[in-house]
Parts: C-alpha cells; sequence; structure tokens
C-alpha cells in the first residue's frame, strides 16, 4: 500500500466532491455562494475527510461516502471561516490566502459560515434518507460534535481561557472539543457506512478522542516553532493572545511525549477493530509528524 498515493486519491475524491455538491457560485444571492466556494475549495489537507474514507474502507460498504466528506468539510470550514473573523482571532491569513471576511467583508463571511453549517447537516439528511436511521446517526453524530458542548463550548472555553490562569482541565476540554470533535466524528461517521455495531463504533469514538488531542497538541507546537509560510496560517497567535496550550502548560518535550502517547492509544483501537486498517494507522502516525 502506498501511504501518499492513496491520501492524494482520497484528497482529489473529496476535492471533485466538494465542487460537484456546494451550489454554484452563479446561484443567487451570488456572493453567498461565491464566497462559501471560496473557503471550502480553497485546498487543505483534507484531514477529516480522509479519515472519513479511511473509516469507511475498513470494511465492505455500498453506501457512498462522499457526501459525508463533504458534509464534514462544510461543517469544519465554516468553523474556520467564524473563527478567523475579527471579533473572534481576527486572523487574515488561512490556507496562505486571505481569510473569508478579507476576501469579501465581514458580514458576508458570517453569513457564509452560517450557510455551511446548516447545509452540511441538510446534505447528510437529504443524501442518505434512502437508509433513515443511517441519515438520523450520521446527523445525530455531525450535530452533536459541532454543539454547544462540544465544537462551540471548546471555541468558548478558548475564549475564556485567554481571561484566567490556564489549567490542565480547561485545555483538555478545549482540544477534546473544538478541535477533537470534529476528528473523532470523521472516524465514526465513516465507520458507521460500513454498517458498524455500536459497540464497535463506541472504540472508534475512543481512538477518535484520542488522535484528536494528539492533532491539537501538535498544533500548539507549530503555532509555537513553525513559520507563516510553512503553515499557510499566522503562527505565534496563541502567544499572543495568551491562549492555552500544551507547550505553555507542560514544555515541548513533556508535549511532544503526550502527542505520541495518544497517537499508540488511537492506533491499538484501530489494531483492535480490524479490518483493512492499514491507512488509519498511517494517517495517525501522519498526524503526529506533519510539520503543518
Amino acid at each position: 500500500m502506498d501511504f501518499k498515493a492513496t491520501v492524494n486519491e482520497y484528497r482529489e475524491r473529496v476535492e471533485k466532491a466538494l465542487d460537484e455538491l456546494t451550489p454554484a457560485a452563479s446561484v443567487r444571492p451570488a456572493v453567498l455562494h461565491e464566497a462559501m466556494r471560496y473557503s471550502v475549495l480553497a485546498g487543505g489537507k483534507r484531514l477529516r475527510p480522509c479519515l472519513i474514507l479511511a473509516a469507511y474502507e475498513l470494511f465492505e460498504s455500498k453506501n457512498d461516502p462522499m457526501s459525508a466528506c463533504v458534509a464534514m468539510e462544510c461543517m469544519h470550514t465554516y468553523s474556520l471561516i467564524h473563527d478567523d473573523l475579527p471579533c473572534m482571532d481576527d486572523s487574515d491569513l488561512r490556507r496562505g490566502r486571505p481569510t473569508c471576511h478579507k476576501q469579501f467583508d465581514e458580514e458576508t463571511a458570517l453569513l457564509a459560515g452560517d450557510a455551511l453549517l446548516t447545509y452540511a447537516l441538510w446534505i447528510l439528511a437529504d443524501k442518505y434518507r434512502y437508509d433513515p436511521q443511517l441519515a438520523v446517526d450520521l446527523v445525530h453524530d455531525l450535530g452533536d460534535a459541532a454543539g454547544s458542548e462540544k465544537l462551540i463550548g471548546g471555541q468558548m472555553e478558548d475564549l475564556l481561557g485567554e481571561r484566567d490562569e490556564p489549567t490542565a482541565d480547561r485545555l483538555e476540554f478545549i482540544h477534546l472539543n473544538k478541535t477533537g470533535a470534529l476528528i473523532t466524528t470523521s472516524l465514526t461517521m465513516g465507520y458507521r457506512l460500513t454498517g458498524a455495531s455500536a459497540e464497535n463504533v463506541a472504540i472508534m469514538r475512543e481512538a477518535g478522542k484520542h488522535i484528536g488531542l494528539a492533532f491539537q497538541i501538535i498544533d500548539d507546537i507549530l503555532d509555537a516553532t513553525s513559520d507563516a509560510e510553512t503553515m499557510g496560517k499566522p503562527v505565534g497567535a496563541d502567544e499572543e493572545n495568551n491562549k492555552m496550550t500544551y507547550p505553555a502548560l507542560y514544555g515541548l518535550e513533556a508535549s511532544r511525549a503526550k502527542a505520541h502517547e495518544h497517537t499508540e492509544e488511537a492506533i491499538k483501537r484501530f489494531e483492535q477493530l480490524g479490518g483493512n486498517n492499514t491507512v488509519l494507522i498511517e494517517l495517525a502516525r501522519y498526524m503526529e509528524q506533519r510539520i503543518n
């Protein structure tokens, strides 16, 4: 198995599906759909759809995973658009080019994010309605991950953390939810498409929690040690904004050790689930060793 070739093939499939399923820029109101497409088609690692596909390919299935991939990337992109807004992180650069509010304006960016959020849930309900239980499970997973106790809750705690003294408990909550929730749900959504049992979905969810924590710890490390050209976005903002991070709380060496520990815990669970798990395991290792 050529891991790089497989991931590149995943990304090509995702880019094609995003282009086909996202409303055309000419659809009224055109500026809104242009802004949605500007952000969702901006490239990037497409990590979450890749996790969906890798989990989906553990076992044979007739369900098409691409709608789930598009829904996840729409949800993720909405969170990035809102995260970049002046009232939040006030970022000028995302994926190597101007953020949505810089390319258009703040109001359009806000609405483009709103539209991507609602569109993500519509895609799942519409494209999987041939199997109502599957559609319900997928909408449940994504809606839960993006809600007030996970993605948005993590963002809220992140903001509160800028005003208070850092604690290990708050830091883990932020990382498990602001970033980790969509990573975890990428794995459970992909796995659900194979008809997995509830017991095995629970094991996959635990794997996702570990891999999500590892991913965000590495992200914290890169923000402290990399440069904007390599990352495709501003770096050093965590320290500038007094954000709680693993390097700030534990130091770089201990943070790398924690990322490795969580990666190995995720891999143990992938091995427990069996099936065609080679790509999943390699993805976990790639996420730990990435440079951007």
